[in-house]
């Protein structure tokens, strides 16, 4: 025996239709009230706000004093570390704190409303891009004005591209939240995206040295790109058409990986 709501048919053999949420267009204030939300949990994490903010800032201080008999070994490799450090950083806490909410129930309950996917992701970009531009501001005038990294370029264009970096790091992070199951899961992820990333990047030696694979493995990694404009600045007065080119390619990989990280949200329950 078959029961029907009244006024409603069904053809025999046809399935009745699950009951998902309609995806809903994007809304700037769908988009704050998330970020919004993220930047309240996050103030009640003191720990993950002094990972993303002064672990950076205390790195540089450590290298600039490791250094201290060569300045000039400094200057070489501090720019680059400089937007090394927050792709790192922003990595390991957007994944870990994104994939919180995955676990605790979060994002079921958000994705069972209204909400758009973009909404989502872009509020958890823009939370903790916010986030990324005071790490990067913090960074910067340390490196450049207290610990003396000497640049040839403006250091706004140092400041762009290590906020471009961390940006990255926190796309990389949101997406990669995804495939693991437990936060020491997510730190497993490190050593598979970041540290390949960090040995073919150009930092050690230059990138047209390394053997041809590697070589070209390496020019399909945005941390390549990433060290490559912050030599740019580190060399050239002016802004050269490589350091627009390296910059770009920055922000459309972390452009990308949000669009990928977005494409995994989804309910884990019918």
């Amino acid at each position: 025996m078959t029961t029907t709501t009244p006024g409603t048919t069904t053809a025999p053999g046809t399935k009745t239709p699950s009951r998902t949420a309609t995806a809903a267009p994007m809304s700037p204030a769908r988009t704050l009230a998330t970020a919004a939300r993220v930047l309240r949990q996050l103030r009640h994490d003191p720990r993950s706000i002094a990972l993303m903010i002064l672990v950076p800032c205390v790195m540089l201080f450590l290298l600039r004093y490791v250094f201290d008999g060569s300045p000039r070994t400094f200057d070489s490799i501090g720019a680059s570390l400089l937007g090394i450090f927050p792709l790192i950083t922003m990595f390991l806490v957007t994944s870990i704190a994104t994939l919180r909410e995955r676990t605790s129930g979060t994002l079921e309950r958000l994705l069972a409303m209204p909400l758009g996917k973009a909404d989502l992701i872009a509020g958890y970009a823009l939370a903790f891009g916010l986030l990324a531009i005071v790490q990067s501001v913090l960074a910067t005038g340390l490196a450049v004005w207290a610990l003396g990294l000497e640049v040839v370029g403006s250091a706004w264009l140092l400041l762009l591209v290590a906020l471009l970096d961390a940006l990255l790091g926190t796309a990389l992070g949101l997406f990669v939240s995804a495939f693991a199951a437990s936060e020491f899961q997510a730190v497993q992820f490190m050593p598979a995206v970041i540290f390949p990333q960090l040995l073919l990047c150009g930092l050690f030696t230059p990138r047209p040295n390394m053997q041809p694979v590697l070589e070209a493995i390496s020019n399909v990694l945005p941390m390549s790109y990433a060290v490559d404009g912050m030599n740019e600045v580190l060399r050239h007065t002016d802004v050269t058409g490589d350091f627009v080119r390296d910059a770009v390619i920055v922000a459309g990989c972390a452009a990308l990986v949000l669009a990928l990280g977005a494409a995994t949200l989804r309910r884990r329950t019918a």
